[in-house]
């Protein structure tokens, strides 16, 4: 066991890491094994998901990342399942702008001065 204090302290670190590391990879290992065992939208997005949360915490590598996800949608292909796009919400339609020359030209007005600040003597 360490003794420096900072030595100690790194310890813990790593064990709090270690369990964290072990948890996220435990994730993706059942939902990967969902998806295998159902192949559907929503297990494909869910699998892609803990991948991605993986690769944003450095726990495995960005490549690996992408080997991994390509095949799964291999995967999801043979089984005829697609993903389905992130809906977003109803916006308002673009209004339409007026051609340049309906605008009315008008003169800009000069920025007003600021008045000159007093300079105080003591």
């Amino acid at each position: 066991m360490p003794i420096i204090k900072s030595a100690i302290k790194r310890a813990k670190q790593t064990l709090k890491r270690r369990e964290r590391n072990i948890g996220i990879k435990k994730d993706i290992k059942t939902a990967v094994k969902a998806f295998s065992a159902t192949p559907s939208a929503k297990t494909l997005s869910a699998a892609q998901s803990k991948i991605d949360t993986a690769v944003k915490k450095g726990l495995i590598k960005k490549n690996t990342a992408a080997r991994r996800k390509s095949a799964l949608s291999k995967i999801a292909k043979k089984a005829g399942v697609t993903l389905e796009a992130a809906k977003k919400p109803a916006t308002k339609p673009a209004t339409t702008k007026k051609p340049a020359a309906a605008k009315k030209t008008t003169a800009k007005k000069a920025p007003a001065k600021k008045p000159a600040t007093k300079k105080t003597e003591k």
